[in-house]
């Protein structure tokens, strides 16, 4: 198994609940969900049984609904059927893809307090109306959420862990790294934008280091999201295949925020908030809301009306913006590695900055200004997120975010957003393609060091 930062978040878990919660793997189909709870359940317990609810017989769902009340009977039917020695306080249960039978997750909270075994749940789509009908939502639930590989991760899985050790070094203690390790850094990086952190792609590119592969293997992830659309997405699987198959477009813009009209001319943010929540939920897509009135409680003037949305893993975003051929080779990815084909890079480095933000636990956030009102002038911040702040005694402060391309470029936006929001603002960063510089409270990071934000 490629080595994630989340078995130890498991370890954790175990330790510090030592049964008095059950923990909940939220992620998108693919992401490794089930692979990384089963190597948990092999290292860390005595036994361990995996319910995969999407397979699961009618007989086995009959246990959860008829045994209910008889937890000694369940058990023992359960360890019947999957053949497997159960042992009090040194076994875990796993309700795999939990979303496909509700029933077993409204049971958590008593097996739970049965305090016999240890559970972990992981599904997706888990705040879908039709998944959560009919129960409570378990109070004994911790939740976690497992991301596609971030760029630490890809680099371990290439054998560059001393590189990674590397990289983060040199963000916490400001230096830039040599110029030739910079450019190993960038190019191992570009590698990891256009593979993608899905598990399985990453692995085929691991082994065989050739893209067209593993754009095979991004594009059957594609097709099962796509799947899972018209089987999940009741009543409004137009809607939410729209949003996706505008992702790509929409991103390719210089204005990256998401414009129904170009869906439909009539259509309104209060008719697709359903899309995008759904694709939210099922981990395929990250939502980017505005923040009209930055504080550090960005949240607090969010616009649920001004949204960008980003493909949770930049990889399939690279796959979906060559979806008019059925099939990518090896020669065009190479090309764009090499910087050699006309296509706006833009809309991929935001798309991955999104998703190391999201990895590390921020929510995304950006700010805007047209500046056709009297006295506004125009801005655009990628993004925004709060960060401790050295000047002002390491209290939290608005930490806005540019991301740069390869070519000139200036921070105008960067300089008016410091001056109108002032002392609310901390440490501003540009994210771009050039070496590690530091000019008073804005740092110019390489783009590979956006994992450790």
């Amino acid at each position: 198994m490629l080595k994630r930062k989340a078995y130890d978040r498991l370890v954790q878990w175990k330790q510090a609940s030592n049964g008095s919660t059950a923990l909940l793997v939220e992620g998108a189909r693919r992401v490794g969900k089930s692979t990384l709870v089963s190597t948990f359940g092999t290292h860390e317990y005595r036994s361990y049984m995996v319910i995969d609810f999407f397979l699961a017989t009618d007989e086995v769902k009959d246990y959860f609904l008829e045994m209910r009340n008889d937890l000694d009977s369940l058990f023992l039917y359960l360890s019947t059927y999957y053949g497997v020695e159960l042992y009090e306080r040194e076994s875990l249960i796993v309700f795999d893809e939990v979303q496909a039978f509700p029933q077993a997750r409204g049971l958590i909270k008593y097996l739970v307090e049965d305090g016999r075994y240890d559970y972990i749940e992981t599904g997706s789509l888990l705040s879908i109306k039709q998944n959560i009908r009919g129960i409570l939502i378990p109070s004994g639930e911790e939740t976690f959420e497992l991301n596609p590989l971030d760029f630490e991760e890809f680099l371990w899985a290439m054998g560059e862990r001393q590189l990674a050790d590397l990289i983060r070094s040199c963000f916490e203690k400001s230096r830039p790294l040599p110029n030739n390790l910079h450019s190993r850094a960038m190019r191992l990086f570009r590698e990891y934008m256009l593979t993608g952190g899905m598990p399985k792609p990453v692995d085929v590119y691991v082994q065989q280091r050739k893209f067209a592969p593993v754009d095979r293997e991004k594009r059957q992830i594609l097709s099962l999201y796509r799947n899972d659309v018209a089987r999940f997405a009741h009543g409004y699987e137009f809607k939410v295949t729209s949003v996706f198959d505008g992702i790509a477009g929409q991103l390719s813009k210089h204005e990256k925020k998401f414009t129904l009209a170009s869906l439909d001319k009539s259509a309104r943010m209060r008719s697709y908030e359903e899309a995008f929540f759904w694709l939210a939920d099922a981990r395929i897509a990250d939502i980017c809301y505005a923040s009209n009135d930055p504080s550090v409680g960005l949240g607090l003037s969010q616009d649920q009306t001004a949204l960008k949305c980003y493909m949770a893993d930049t990889g399939l975003l690279v796959s979906m913006a060559f979806s008019d051929t059925s099939e990518t080779d090896d020669g065009v990815y190479r090309a764009i590695l090499r910087g050699d084909i006309g296509l706006n890079e833009g809309m991929f480095t935001e798309n991955i900055v999104a998703q190391m933000l999201r990895a590390n636990g921020h929510r995304l956030f950006f700010y805007s200004q047209s500046g056709k009102k009297d006295g506004e002038e125009r801005m655009e911040i990628d993004f925004l997120i709060v960060r401790p702040y050295a000047d002002a005694a390491m209290k939290p402060r608005i930490s806005p975010l540019e991301v740069k391309s390869p070519r000139q470029y200036g921070t105008t936006s960067l300089d008016r957003f410091k001056e109108l929001f002032k002392k609310r603002v901390g440490t501003q960063y540009v994210l771009h393609t050039k070496q590690m510089s530091v000019e008073g409270s804005r740092i110019y990071l390489p783009l590979y060091m956006g994992f450790c934000l």
